[in-house]
């Protein structure tokens, strides 16, 4: 665990190769407000599957009044709560994924399980050469799978959509990215994938990164101010992320960043070079008003 702290702490342009730089651009406030629903979601997800199954779970619940909850699980221990439902403003199915504190991720994505490791080609048929994921992420996600793929199938056939969203924070949102590589490689062709994660850990190597963004080019990280969570694991232990990152400044401000790891002023890799100018409190939230992972169901 000291060694990684150290090797965190070092500056990036001395574990990697200075990526292209440019000026990241700032979203208009319609842009901001139509992730609204994936944040509600996602903080809905750190609700006990007793009141997401019934969708009673408080203000994250009705936000997203019309949500039909089809399927959840999870106990919050050994596997992290999810769940799965067809949302009708969006003619989507969501599925949503608890997270965990950042006091709690942080061990888990630099100690004994934080290593590149193959995906299971049975899970993950057609995989090139080279694609690896965290180890301790591929466990979390083999938990789950199967039960959320039959979820997803019923509710495809039963609402008549192709179209799937994947919306989770911290934890969750590294189980949700290997659900969508997974979901897009074990459903039919021609269903539509969306991927919001907030606070997300880097999940594979270059090569994942790559066939993610191959595979998934509707996907968008969000990442609140100095939240250390998406900086870990490092680069110099061959981790990168995929694209589509979107850094909330310390002013408040959403941008753009437009390549993987994005370097450029102002993206999360330019402003944070190590978890030593993280804050632990960003990892929360606010995330457009609204702080994730404080359930208020009405039990």
């Amino acid at each position: 665990m000291r060694t990684y702290l150290y090797l965190l702490s070092l500056p990036a342009a001395a574990l990697c190769a200075v990526l292209p730089r440019q000026t990241p651009s700032a979203l208009a406030a319609a842009d901001i407000s139509s992730f609204k629903p994936f944040t509600f979601f996602a903080s809905a997800a750190y609700c006990p599957p007793s009141t997401t199954k019934t969708w009673t779970c408080g203000g994250d619940c009705d936000a997203l009044a019309d949500f039909i909850p089809r399927a959840t699980g999870g106990d919050g221990t050994v596997v992290q709560f999810w769940f799965v439902g067809y949302h009708p403003p969006l003619d989507s199915i969501v599925v949503a994924h608890q997270g965990t504190n950042p006091d709690k991720i942080l061990p888990v994505v630099v100690d004994a399980d934080a290593f590149l490791e193959d995906l299971d080609p049975e899970m993950f048929p057609g995989l090139p050469d080279g694609v690896k994921a965290h180890q301790g992420f591929q466990d979390a996600h083999a938990l789950t799978a199967s039960d959320v793929k039959t979820a997803v199938l019923d509710t495809m056939s039963q609402f008549n959509t192709s179209n799937i969203v994947l919306s989770s924070h911290s934890l969750g949102a590294a189980i949700s990215m290997l659900d969508a590589l997974y979901l897009k490689l074990n459903l039919p062709e021609g269903t539509n994938f969306k991927f919001v994660g907030y606070g997300t850990p880097r999940v594979g190597n270059q090569a994942f990164a790559d066939f993610v963004d191959s595979q998934l080019p509707d996907l968008t990280r969000i990442n609140n101010k100095q939240d250390p969570v998406p900086i870990v694991p490092g680069r110099f232990l061959g981790f990168r992320h995929p694209s589509g990152e979107v850094h909330i400044s310390s002013s408040g401000q959403f941008l753009s960043c437009d390549t993987q790891d994005d370097t450029a002023t102002g993206c999360i890799d330019d402003t944070e070079g190590n978890i030593f100018d993280s804050s632990l409190g960003d990892h929360s939230g606010p995330y457009d008003g609204v702080v994730i992972g404080n359930c208020d169901d009405d039990t």
